[in-house]
């Protein structure tokens, strides 16, 4: 995959993710995630998971809010570990969740971060390698 490639396929992500976020919770690990987020044009009601309680607490969170969420921990092991905790914890309570994107991102975004927070960055540096446009 090259980059143009793969910078199509990190936009089609955010795109998703930005039209998930009308009616989901996105689940991040901290502020700095929602900072790229926004930077990348995703906007909606964030829920930082490590700063509000831990996994159990963002899934009451979201059980309470009558919402499905979106899962959107960084992929490195413990952001996987703590994905794995919200689903477990949201399916015991009966919440719905999505997760596609945060799976998507990690495959499209390895080479390059292994977390949210660098989103920002991933798509400046793909969209700095495009050949110029004639």
């Amino acid at each position: 995959m090259d980059d143009a490639e793969r910078l199509e396929g990190v936009l089609a992500a955010l795109e998703r993710l930005s039209e998930l976020a009308a009616d989901h919770i996105i689940l991040v690990e901290g502020l700095k995630d929602v900072d790229a987020l926004r930077k990348v044009g995703v906007d909606g009601d964030f829920y930082c998971v490590q700063s509000s309680g831990g996994p159990l607490k963002a899934a009451e969170h979201v059980w309470r809010s009558g919402r499905p969420a979106v899962i959107m921990t960084d992929w490195d092991r413990r952001g996987g570990s703590l994905a794995e905790a919200l689903r477990e914890n949201l399916s015991s309570l009966g919440a719905g969740y999505d997760d596609t994107v945060r799976r998507d991102l990690a495959v499209l975004c390895r080479p390059y971060s292994k977390d949210v927070e660098s989103l920002d960055s991933v798509v400046a540096l793909l969209e700095s390698r495009l050949p110029p446009s004639p």
